[in-house]
């Protein structure tokens, strides 16, 4: 083959080198799109949160909380208003207790989950629930053998005085969830904690 006639294929051949280091650089680029034919769903990373997530129209009760984070395994019962109008709270300290007349964990608007802080003989429940932090994940495992996941979003500490019940009951655009606990300082007049800490958590 001349030079002469060898000239008119380099801007050919030159396209063709581009074009397969432009498809080698896609796929070879960390975080780089996937190829426009691939059709399955992109994994989600593990520490992005999804506010609210998907929402059942219909969850059977929770039956057991977990949360790694803090070390928490227990039962969870039904729990209902006291004749003052105040959430009651678990007989056993062990245990938390969800508010019936709310939802179930997983379906739209915050599911209101409680427990105590302590006890006469040591610590309860929710006693480590001030330790969490932004991302930790609590597990809500139901009565039909499913299990809902959450993210907390933040915490808070309120006076029971002054107990925010709009932020805590009021309804929420996707599934949320509520851990309710004692905090504070302790009021030995009264043998109650002055405040309550408060987690707020949304479905993943």
């Amino acid at each position: 083959m001349t030079l002469k006639r060898a000239i008119p294929l380099l801007p050919i051949a030159v396209a063709i080198l581009l074009a397969w280091a432009f498809v080698e650089a896609r796929h070879s680029t960390p975080g780089a799109p996937p190829p426009v034919l691939r059709l399955l769903p992109v994994p989600r990373i593990a520490s992005e949160p999804v506010l609210g997530g998907v929402v059942d129209a219909h969850a059977a009760p929770p039956r057991r909380i977990r949360i790694r984070a803090i070390g928490v395994s227990a039962n969870i019962i039904r729990l209902g208003l006291n004749k003052d109008g105040t959430i009651q709270t678990p007989n056993s300290w062990g245990e938390a207790g969800w508010y019936v007349p709310g939802p179930e964990p997983g379906e739209r608007g915050p599911a209101v989950v409680v427990g105590h802080v302590d006890s006469k003989s040591g610590p309860a429940v929710f006693y480590r629930l001030r330790a969490l932090r932004r991302g930790d994940v609590i597990s809500i495992e139901r009565r039909d053998g499913t299990v809902v996941r959450f993210w907390v979003q933040r915490l808070e500490r309120w006076p029971k005085s002054d107990f925010p019940t709009q932020r805590v009951y009021g309804p929420t655009r996707g599934a949320a969830l509520r851990l309710v606990t004692c905090g504070g300082a302790f009021n030995f007049s009264s043998g109650h904690y002055v405040d309550n800490t408060i987690v707020y958590a949304s479905r993943i």
